[in-house]
């Protein structure tokens, strides 16, 4: 797969969901619940950056190895695009 600009598309957003006490990602007509890595990953989307910038700076961040952060990342967000919950820009 090649570098992409991960883009979160018009519509869905990041919520704090205060009943439950977690992130969510809304969606029209669906709710995904967030893992701390899922909104790391998420809260650095900013329609600007591929993924490859994107993993390099939460490798720095964290201290990780940005070959697999590069890997979780793509894994991740390829989940949310065969559900049209995120879109890529060249």
């Amino acid at each position: 797969m090649e570098d992409f600009i991960p883009v979160i598309p018009r519509g869905v957003r990041l919520h704090f969901d205060r009943v439950r006490d977690l992130w969510v990602l809304l969606a029209p007509e669906r709710t995904i619940n967030l893992d701390p890595v899922g909104l790391a990953i998420l809260n650095e989307v900013d329609g600007e950056r591929s993924v490859s910038q994107i993993a390099g700076d939460l490798a720095a961040r964290y201290d990780a190895p940005v070959d697999q952060i590069t890997t979780d990342m793509r894994e991740f967000l390829a989940g949310l695009m065969d559900r049209r919950i995120m879109e890529t820009r060249p």
